[in-house]
């Protein structure tokens, strides 16, 4: 039997999400830069979506599987920026994209944040979290990702990542909604 070569393309396809990149005018990194980086730790078919962050690539599972660390390595000696590097496969993305319980339940994408984690946190740390922190936003924290509903705009949420961070002892970083379609969108392509 033959391996699907588009299942198995795709199969490869992964993000990357760095926290804290070329945001508001700090942490400049030339998303060029970037690019090399990907391509020198074994990365093919490299991508930058939007200046911020934002990688898709391709790589088997093996060289993926320890990447966060060795980009963030290379970030830090190139050009002296910590920038943690989360990872998610196009199949995690997807999930994560169909999975949004705010969607489902009819909020405005407009609305609608996602924090990729760094790692899974325990039931204990999830269920610390005060769901009042910052009414009238909500959060739900599934798996690796928090999901977001903040109908007053990021700024103004106390549901920030220093939050999180703090609270279920890993690291996140957020994107809004249209992000999350786009790069699931450029996974798949």
């Amino acid at each position: 039997m033959t391996a699907d070569p588009a299942r198995t393309k795709r199969a490869d396809v992964h993000v990357a999400l760095l926290r804290g990149v070329n945001v508001g005018g700090a942490n400049k990194l030339a998303m060029s830069d970037l690019k090399t980086i990907f391509e020198s730790a074994g990365c093919s078919q490299v991508q930058t979506i939007i200046q911020s962050g934002n990688v898709v690539f391709a790589a088997p599972a093996a060289v993926a599987s320890g990447l966060a660390p060795i980009v963030a390595a290379q970030i830090r000696r190139r050009v002296g920026i910590d920038a943690p590097v989360i990872l998610r496969s196009s199949a995690e993305l997807r999930a994560i994209v169909n999975g949004n319980p705010f969607l489902r339940a009819g909020a405005d994408p407009a609305m609608l944040h996602v924090m990729c984690l760094a790692a899974r946190p325990s039931a204990d740390l999830i269920t610390a979290l005060d769901p009042h922190r910052s009414s009238p936003d909500e959060f739900i924290v599934r798996d690796r990702e928090v999901y977001l509903r903040l109908p007053n705009g990021v700024a103004r949420s106390k549901l920030t990542n220093a939050y999180f961070d703090k609270m279920l002892q890993t690291i996140g970083t957020s994107r809004n909604w249209r992000t999350m379609l786009r790069l699931c969108e450029a996974t798949e392509s």
